[in-house]
């Protein structure tokens, strides 16, 4: 019969008349549980005791565990990641910080600043088809904690692998020499954003703060063909240069003897059409004098030519009787004048001259 059933009598618990319970009672039932678990059975005033010491011993433990293990100190350099009953349930900052003890919440810390590195070495066909050898090194740090440590696996690995995709896709695109040369930095640049896209679609909470290629090279193996390539476009490159010198050095000699000679053609243009432009005047006004007197002008003109021309020249006359020799120009027999020198055969058969006019005799 049901305690609320009419005839239950008085076995209704929610009725206030109801006794209390019996505390003794309780605590042999506690006691007795307590003492099997601690392998003792617990009878008497002692073993009772006995128990009740047990148990605020256990209860002191937990306590103090509690109070212990509720806090934690987060350095300045870490990020604290908590974990309730094994999931991501906050972040903690810097400074004092409150959770739950062990096992309920679990704190992992990690060291946000701190600059990691990873090195990788890997072959390669460039665009050119040449085989090419880069020993690379990623420095990173810790973007989120949260994803750094929860959503990759392996970190290390993982942006070892994506580092090793991205060299492959820069450098594949791209020629052995432009590889080798001076546009290094621009092959890093572009692998460094490239491996950060490959990151951040992995949500991998890892920022990459610099990736260096510290060696470009040929594998060994083919190392000497590389090398007679290297010494032949030295070669090159210094005969050019030696080309260019002398280039340098020609083209404006070259160039100053044109101006030269064009300066000179220039000149003697300017000369000889100021002359041809000064024989033409003066044939004009020779013209204009022959018109009025022809046969003077004719004459006259005859001398002028005639003293021009013997001007310039050594003269001898034999003289009809043949005894003398006539020397002209008379100047020259002392030396003067811009004549030519008298013969030393000459000299002696030289007298004095005396001009008769028209042919006279000496």
């Amino acid at each position: 019969m049901a305690w609320n059933e009419p005839g239950g009598g008085k076995r209704d618990p929610w009725k206030s008349n109801n006794k209390p319970p019996d505390l003794d009672a309780l605590l042999k039932r506690l006691q007795a549980a307590v003492g099997q678990i601690f392998g003792g059975r617990g009878t008497g005033s002692g073993g009772s005791g006995s128990s009740l010491g047990i148990i605020s011993l256990v209860i002191g433990v937990v306590v103090a565990w509690c109070v212990f293990d509720s806090w934690t100190v987060v350095d300045a350099r870490q990020i604290g990641v908590v974990l309730r009953f094994g999931q991501f349930e906050r972040v903690m900052h810097e400074g004092f910080n409150l959770k739950l003890p062990r096992p309920i919440e679990q704190v992992t810390k990690v060291e946000a600043t701190k600059v990691r590195s990873v090195e990788d070495q890997v072959r390669m066909l460039t665009q050119d088809e040449n085989i090419i050898q880069i020993d690379f090194n990623v420095q990173y740090q810790i973007a989120d904690a949260k994803h750094f440590l929860y959503s990759i696996r392996d970190p290390d690995d993982t942006l070892k692998q994506a580092a090793e995709s991205a060299v492959r896709q820069v450098i594949g695109g791209s020629d052995m020499d432009t590889a080798l040369s001076g546009q290094g930095s621009e092959l890093v640049s572009e692998t460094k954003k490239v491996l950060q896209q490959t990151l951040d679609g992995y949500d991998s909470g890892i920022q990459v703060t610099d990736v260096n290629f510290k060696m470009v090279s040929p594998p060994s193996e083919v190392q000497k063909s590389f090398d007679d390539v290297n010494s032949a476009r030295e070669d090159k490159q210094r005969i050019e240069n030696q080309a260019q010198a002398y280039s340098n050095k020609v083209v404006p000699e070259a160039r100053g003897e044109a101006t030269r000679i064009k300066t000179e053609a220039e000149g003697y243009k300017a000369e000889r059409i100021a002359r041809a432009e000064g024989d033409a005047q003066r044939f004009s006004l020779l013209y204009g004098q022959y018109k009025a007197a022809p046969e003077v002008t004719r004459k006259r003109l005859y001398l002028e030519t005639l003293q021009q021309v013997l001007s310039s020249s050594v003269k001898v006359v034999d003289m009809t009787n043949g005894k003398n020799l006539i020397y002209l120009p008379l100047d020259k027999l002392k030396g003067g004048g811009d004549g030519a020198p008298v013969d030393a055969a000459l000299a002696p058969v030289l007298g004095t001259v005396s001009a008769t006019p028209h042919g006279g005799q000496q």
